[in-house]
Parts: C-alpha cells; structure tokens; sequence
C-alpha cells in the first residue's frame, strides 16, 4: 500500500477521514505547527516526523539531537512508498476552497472521459499519476512530494525513472510562463543532468540560456531517495533548539542541487539528481479564483473531436460551470466566467459575469450579482453562516488601511466610506485583509439576503447595514479555521443527490452514461433515489448495457432478484450486439473433398505480454484495445490439432484424443447443445453450428439435420488433440475454436480468410456464453511477435504490426524465455464477468489501469522494435503488476511461492491470459540464470505436475492442408 501523507488547513486534519471516507491506515493528516512558518522543507520534514509519530506512537523524536531523528526515521522511511501533498495554505487567492483546502476543490467531469466520480476532487485526480510515479521509482526511492493545487496530465507512457537521490519532473514551457515557478537548467549536451535551478528566471536570464543550455519548468513532482529525504529532515532542523525552523525544498534545498548549484551547500551537492521531462505532460493550476475556470476550461476542451465528446450539448459560454447545485435560471452569452457550485441560484437571482458562487443555501431571493462580485456562504458552528462576498481577482493581501488593498473590486477605504463605516469596524492599522474580521454570522437565509445585499452594494439596504455592525464578524482565516466542513459536504451531498436524477433524464445532454455508475449507483440507493425511466430499445446497445449493468448495481441490496435480471440482459445484450455485428450473411456449406481425405488444421497458442483485457467488449467497443502477444510452438509442434474427414452415416462424430471421448450428433437438438462450460465438445458443436448446421445460421432450409447431410453428401468426424491442459492460460479454448473454424472452412468451402475465422470465434465465444476478446484467437491464427490494435466501434478487427523476433530467437536471449507449468488450473469465465462488469459501470480504478495498459502495450511494442532486452523484461513484470491490480485471484498464494523462489534471477514473468494458474512465463536475466532457474524449480517442483515446456516463436500461424 502507497502511503499517503497531506498537510492540511488545520480545521481540515480533524475533518478530513470522515468527509473524505478514507482510510486512516492509508492517509496521514496534519497542518503546519501553529505559529511557526516552516516553508516547503520544513513542511515536509515535520509531516513525515508527526507520520512516524502516529505510526510508531513515539512521543519524542528528537529529544536531544539534530541526529537523532534521521536514526529513527530512516529505516521507517524505507518500510513503504509515500506520497506527500503540501495542501495547507491560506488559500487567500481562492477564498472559495480555503476552508476545506484547494486539493478538494470539486472538479467537473470532463465532458469526453469515462468512469470519473459525479463528486471528484482535485486530490482524486492528482493521485493516478502520481502513484503511477512512485510505484515505478528504484527500490531506494520511496518518497514523493507534490503540490496540492496543481493537477498534471500525462498522456505518454512515463519514462524509466534512474537510480538517483532526486528526480525532479519537469515540463518545456514558454519562458514567459517559466518565470512563475522554478526552473531547471541543463547543458544542450547533457539535458538530464541537472546544472542549477533558479526561481523565477526573468526572461532575460532565460533568454541568455537559451543559445547553450535548456530549461525544463518545475511542475513540483520530486521524487527522493531515503539519503535525501535524510538530509532534508536534518536541514529543516535549523533552529538553534534543534527544532524544525523555515526551510524551503525549492529556493533552499533545490537551488544547492546540480552541477553549478546557484546556493553551494557540499552536502546537498553530493546528492546525485536526474531531471526528467514529463513527455505529454499537461500542467494546471488551481491556484486562484481565474485559475479555477480557466484550467478546468482547458481541460473541458482538450477533446474537440465532437465523436469523443460523451456531453452532447452546447453552452452559451464555454466558461460557465455548474455542479452540486440547483440552478434555476437560463443562461445567456452574456455568463461568461461563472462557477456555480454546493449552491441553490434560483430565478430571482440575476447574474452577470466572472462570478464564483459557493455553498449558497436553499433560499428564494431576489438579488442582483454585480458583474466580477463572488459570493461564499460557509456554515459555522451547529446553525450559523458566514457570509462572504468578494471580488473575482481579490488577492486578500495588503494593510486594511493602505490605499493597495484591494477588495469587492474596489478600495476597502472606498467600501467602507460609502457604508459610513468606521476603520475600526474592519480592523486596525497594520491588520492583514486575511485577518480583517469583515464577514458576518447570520443565523438564517433571510439574513444572509439582506447583509448580502448591502455587501454588494444594493440601494437602500439600511436593514442591511445595520445587520452588518450588530453581528459578530470573522475574517477569512478565522471562516476557514471555524467553518463546519461536515455541514457544508452534507449540503453539497443533498444538492447532488438531486442532480443525479435531472443528469439521468436528461442523459442525450448530459455525462450520466459516461459517469462511474458504480459509484452513481450506490449514490442512488444511499438516496433512495427512484430510477430514471427504463431505456428504448431504439438506444444505443452500448448506453443500453450501461443503464441495465446501473440498475442492477443500485437496487442490488434492496431487490437482489430483479438485479440478477437486470445483469443477465446486460451480459445478453452485449452478446447480441457482437453475434449481429461479426455474424455477416448465412452460410450454405458444401463439401469440398474427396471421400478418402482428411483436413488437417492446426495452430499455436500465444503468451499476452501486455496489454490484455483491453481487447474485451464492451471496453474495446469504446475506447479501442492494443495488445502485444506471441504466437509459441510447444515442444516443437502446434499444440491444437483438429481433424476432420467424411464418413458414410449422415450423422456427426465429435472424438477428443487427449479426452478419450467421443459423441455421436444426430439431431440439431443434439447439435445446438453446446452452452454447458467444461463440455468435452461444446466448441466444436458450436463451431459446426456456426458453419452452416444449424438453420440460425445456414441459408436455405431443411427439414431435420440428416436431411442437410444427405444434401451436403456425407456425414462427418471431428476430432480434437489438444496438447496442453485446460485453464492453461495460454488462449487454449479460443485457439481451439478458431482452428476448428479453420478446419471446417475448408472442409464446408466457406472461403473464410484468417480475419473472419478470428471474427466466428468471437460469435462461437457468444454462444457459448463464455464471452471474451479477440487477442487469443489473433495471437494464434497470426503468426510471430506482434501487435494488435482496433479503434472504437462494434466492429473490432485489428490492425496487425509484426515486430522482429530477434529477443525471442538470437542465441544469446533465446534460453532466457521460459514456460512452465505450474500444475494449477483456473477457469477465466468467472473473471471475465467481474471485469466486464466494471467495464459496464465505469469503474474509475479500472477504467484508469485499462488505459494504462493500452499504453503500456505501445511501450512493449517499442522496447522489442528497439531490441532492448532488458527492457522488454521489466516490461513484462510491469504486465504481471498491472493484471494482479485488474484482478487480486490473479497470483494466488502457490503461485507467488513459486516465484519468489526464482524472482532473482529473472527481469520479469506473468501468468498468461487470466492468470490465477497454468503457465508461468518467465524472461531470465542471462542464460546463467535461466539454468540455475530450471536447476531450482526442477529439483523442487510444487506438485507432480509442474514441468518445463519447450517454446519456439510460431512463424506459420494457424495451417490448414488436405490428405
């Protein structure tokens, strides 16, 4: 588990596992020390003092020494990932978030993705990315700090992070967006090696630069080693007690790091760092109240293909952005910039431009909102509100009394001039605007009206200004250290529960479909919301299966029975859409042999090496999937070989060589028997029913199955060797079913190429009701080492890039690529209906890890073009991580204790397909360690069955040739 360290508002600490519902084994929370301003460093160096603390339940870290807290810390440092988020700042150019920190800033969800929470947050965001980041660090790495008002895309695979004290990630940038943050500076001939950072480089300086040297801009993501995190901890401890004084991690810390440190300090200096740029990184800021709409604007309009667009509307402004609220009023083009959220905005309301309105209550007002005026209203205490108007660019910065500061768009002075009141009503000389106690308590929605009205400068509100003197008035710091967080996410959580309901409705215009159902179900049944109207049958199958997998999942407690009825017409309809889709016209099979031959097919198996499950509908009808495999031989021969030859009765014989079973078919009855799992002959059955034996799928009409054999000229055998055993997880049971379709091609003169037999085991898989993807049957029929890619759509045939075998067949890696049977079987039917499940509800966890994956496989494609062997070798292991993320049965206990045996002599194994047993494949280091691995697990098998397999690259693919 990925730690997870934050440093909060301290009214947030004590708030922030019950609102968040998180886990307090997993999150760590804590604010600054009160009264002491410790910077970044500092910042860092107490949170992870105050996480041992709460850890260990140790009292005293440092009770006489500056040394002492490294002893202590560091061992416990090295025990478990973390990832620290600095969230704890006044927020004074966001007032709207300050009281329950900009890192929960709610964020809309963006109109062209799938399975994002309806109430997500900037944390929620952040954290894919960055656990992505620290789980791939080197093992001495295992601490990640980042900023909590920043939100960083990436939309290519991450690059290898070196074996250093200190990565720091970076982004190419304009200069002139540079000189607002750090920057790091590199020679043209050594890009990542750091020379010195500076912060905030005029762009003169970076012009000077430029002609030699290069410039990455700081997005705030390092990654520390255990020594440098050490070293941290002890410079945050400069106070002449010992204790943790300022300390900042960019302009102290960072600006002594590199070659030419700008601040020489030899300790810091004999770290070595690494500045990486983020290929495909995107950075936005959620800093101030203009950063707010503009950046979730640029993230809203990433996506201008209208076909990915998901929300199917037009707004009169783009920048208009309503959520968690009841909004009763029409918009025009004149709205632009508004931010509307956790607020009621009913018809009396009149609004104008660049406004933010937040945690408005329930209210029927009629108010008039000045254009660049914004409006907060925090609960405080069991009943009370603040209430807080400001303005659009109000920095809350400044002496009360200068004539600089600035606030409601206007001079304070001018403010208070004009409502005849006193400087002393807002503060004395000297008093900071963050410290002026300017905002009232008011006890209800009536009275937050009317001193709202005079504070935005209504006529005639005398009530108003005199409601304003008489109550007790907080400043900004005391609304967000006093503010009642667990009353403001109830009312944000009442104001969406009733949106829920409205976005479902209106689902043509609006992202309900797209939404992680699964969390929008659970929100409907904590609700007791009633469900939207059942769908037409003229929707689209795909939205349809979204809505039916929804229903189920919400009434799954209360009606568990209709929910199974709902479940069972979602998996139905997605087997209807793929047998319609691939099916194409009827077939008239006719026999194209002579009566003395015999067809022969057979084909080899595939290992998956990345990207698997993303070739399963429903999620590669809609996002495209991308997989890298390889077709293997098996102790010099196809492992699937089928038979089939005519014979004189007119019936059909099924005979298994491995089984030593045999039927006899001679009805159609008989025939269309083939959806019991673990039937000896199931594929087959369905394989000849898809060829034209059954009238579902044959041309012209028969009177009974007989009459079609004695028409077509003979009766005939099938007979199946299959050579490796079942829940291999080698594509066993696809592979079989395509070179069954292969055999009867020929024999029945159905002139299928290779793409269509693939395409009938897809429908074969249908029918048997055992679902699946494409990858296993391509993966065999298509020979050598490739990749396989499809686009979105109902019609999934990939696009085949073969790649050189040289990493699987030059002499010095051929005796690295291992196969062994492990001797423990799964049947993957079970996972597959898990997995599909979540792909019908918009999972955000497995949404995230699919697209992963299929990045993933453009990485492992990459690394073999490039002929990079060790790489390709982690690379697999990163396959292995991210389909026991998919499924936790993936790498069952046995299983584990036969790697652990072996783990350090390889680069990287798996457990094809599914996993949860079958083969292990395993990628060595070196020939050395590819013996002494066959040397162990040889001598001390896991069970009687566990044995070594030849494996060669197949350069035929599925073969098909007469007698």
């Amino acid at each position: 588990m990925i730690k997870k360290l934050l440093s909060l508002p301290a009214n947030l600490v004590g708030s922030f596992h019950n609102i968040e519902h998180a886990d307090p084994n997993e999150w760590f929370c804590t604010s600054d020390p009160s009264g002491t301003k410790v910077g970044s460093g500092g910042g860092t160096a107490w949170l992870l003092e105050q996480s041992y603390r709460h850890d260990t339940d140790s009292s005293a870290i440092a009770p006489e020494s500056r040394e002492v807290p490294n002893r202590q810390v560091i061992p416990w440092l090295a025990a478990n990932k973390r990832i620290i988020l600095h969230a704890g700042g006044q927020s004074r150019r966001l007032p709207a978030y300050a009281p329950s920190g900009k890192i929960l800033t709610p964020i809309p969800v963006f109109r062209w993705a799938r399975g994002q929470r309806i109430d997500q947050n900037l944390l929620e965001l952040q954290l894919p990315l960055l656990e992505q980041m620290i789980s791939e660090a080197p093992r001495n790495i295992n601490t990640l700090i980042a900023s909590g008002d920043v939100y960083i895309r990436s939309t290519q695979p991450l690059a290898p992070i070196p074996d250093v004290d200190i990565v720091c990630y970076g982004l190419w940038g304009d200069p002139s967006l540079a000189t607002n943050h750090g920057v790091f500076i590199s020679d043209r001939n050594s890009p990542n090696t750091l020379k010195y950072m500076l912060q905030k480089p005029s762009v003169t300086v970076l012009d000077e630069l430029i002609e030699s040297h290069l410039f990455l801009m700081d997005i705030g993501i390092w990654l520390l080693s255990d020594r440098a995190v050490e070293l941290l901890i002890r410079k945050s401890h400069n106070r002449p007690d010992g204790e943790i004084g300022y300390y900042d991690l960019y302009s102290d810390f960072g600006l002594a790091l590199g070659e030419e440190p700008s601040r020489p300090d030899p300790e810091i200096g004999s770290l070595s760092v690494a500045i990486l740029p983020l290929e495909g990184g995107e950075f936005y800021h959620y800093g101030t109240s203009r950063e707010l709409i503009s950046s979730t604007l640029a993230l809203q309009n990433l996506i201008a293909d209208q076909r990915e667009i998901k929300q199917r509307k037009v707004k009169p402004h783009p920048a208009i952005f309503t959520q968690n609220a009841n909004v009763d009023l029409t918009f025009t083009s004149g709205n632009a910039q508004v931010w509307i959220e956790n607020s009621c905005i009913g018809n009396g309301w009149h609004l104008s431009d660049h406004h933010i309105l937040t945690g408005i209550p329930e209210n029927n007002w009629q108010i008039d909102i000045p254009a660049g005026v914004c409006v907060d209203i925090v609960p405080v205490g069991e009943r009370q509100y603040a209430v807080r108007p400001y303005g659009f660019n109000d920095p809350f910065k400044g002496d009360v009394r200068a004539e600089e500061t600035v606030w409601m768009g206007n001079k304070l002075t001018d403010w208070c001039k004009e409502r005849n009141l006193a400087f002393s009503a807002c503060g004395e000389t000297g008093t900071d605007l963050q410290n002026a106690p300017l905002f009232p308590l008011c006890d209800s929605a009536r009275e937050i009206e009317t001193v709202l009205r005079f504070m935005i400068g209504e006529p005639g509100e005398g009530s108003g200004r005199q409601l304003w003197l008489e109550r007790e008035k907080l400043s900004a710091d005391e609304i967000s250290n006093r503010a009642n967080l667990v009353r403001l996410y109830a009312q944000r959580d009442y104001f969406r529960s009733r949106n829920l309901p409205m976005l479902a409705a209106n689902y043509r215009k609006s992202v309900f479909y797209q939404l992680n159902l699964d969390d929008a179900a659970r929100q409907y049944a904590t609700h007791g919301l009633p469900l939207p109207a059942e769908l037409s049958e003229q929707e689209s199958p795909l939205v349809r299966m979204h809505d039916l997998m929804f229903r189920s999942k919400a009434i799954q407690q209360e009606q568990p029975g209709q929910a199974d009825a709902y479940e069972r017409q979602a998996f139905g309809l997605l087997s209807e859409t793929i047998i319609r889709t691939a099916a194409g016209r009827k077939r008239e099979p006719r026999l194209t042999i002579h009566p003395d031959q015999i067809v022969w097919s057979r084909c080899p198996v595939r290992i998956d090496l990345a990207g698997g499950w993303t070739d399963t509908p429903p999620q590669c009808f809609l996002e495209g999937g991308h997989v890298v495999n390889i077709a293997i031989e098996l102790n010099g021969q196809p492992p699937i070989q089928i038979y089939i030859k005519p014979c004189r009765e007119f019936h059909i014989v099924f005979r298994s060589i491995d089984l030593g079973n045999a039927e006899r078919v001679r009805t159609w009855e008989e025939l269309q028997q083939f959806t019991t799992v673990g039937s000896p002959f199931s594929i087959p059955k369905a394989a000849v029913a898809l060829a034209g034996f059954l009238p579902r799928f044959c041309s012209r009409s028969y009177s009974s199955l007989e009459a079609q054999l004695k028409e077509f000229g003979s009766g005939f055998e099938v007979t199946l060797l299959s050579a490796i055993p079942a829940g291999s997880g080698l594509g066993t049971s696809s592979i079989l079913a395509a070179t069954v379709l292969g055999a009867l091609n020929d024999f029945c003169g159905l002139a299928w190429d290779k793409n269509d037999i693939c395409q009938q085991s897809l429908i074969l898989e249908q029918l048997l009701t055992t679902g699946g993807g494409w990858q296993d049957q391509y993966g065999g029929v298509f020979h050598g080492v490739k990749l396989l890619q499809t686009v979105p759509g109902t019609g999934q045939t990939p696009a085949i890039r073969w790649t050189p075998n040289f990493l699987f067949s030059d002499p010095a890696h051929k005796e690295c690529h291992l196969l062994y049977y492990t001797g423990i079987t799964r049947v993957a039917k079970n996972i597959l209906a898990d997995i599909v499940r979540n792909m019908f509800l918009n999972t955000t966890e497995q949404l995230d890890l699919l697209y992963a994956m299929k990045q993933h496989a453009l990485e492992t494609f990459d690394a073999i073009q490039a002929g990079d062997f060790d790489r390709l070798g982690h690379l697999v292991g990163k396959t292995w991580e991210q389909n026991k993320r998919l499924d936790a049965g993936t790498n069952p206990p046995q299983v584990d204790a036969i790697i652990d045996r072996i783990k350090d002599y390889i680069l990287g194994c798996k457990l094809p397909g599914a996993g949860g047993g079958g083969y292990l494949y395993m990628i060595a280091k070196d020939p050395g360690a590819a013996r002494r691995i066959r040397e162990i697990l040889t001598r001390n098998p896991p069970n009687d069955k566990a044995r070594f397999v030849e494996m060669v690259i197949s350069m035929t693919g599925l073969q098909t040739s007469r007698s």
